[in-house]
């Protein structure tokens, strides 16, 4: 176990008690059923600089 460092502040709104039972979802299914936590983000706050999985894999593609 380890600390979970996020690219956002913001208050946990909800956690995935599933993985608990079934901590393998993370590394089976990270996009569905493995998520960890939800974060609800202060109003007006942005997130300028994350990307999508979908541009992240594309970034990746390109470093390699």
């Amino acid at each position: 176990m380890s600390d979970i460092f996020a690219p956002v502040d913001g208050e946990v709104a909800e956690v995935n008690t599933e993985i608990e039972e079934n901590p393998g979802l993370i590394n089976d299914d990270p996009y569905g059923a493995g998520w960890l936590f939800k974060v609800t983000l202060p109003a007006g706050e942005l997130t300028p600089g994350l990307l999508s999985a979908a541009d992240y894999e594309e970034f990746i593609a390109t470093e390699e």
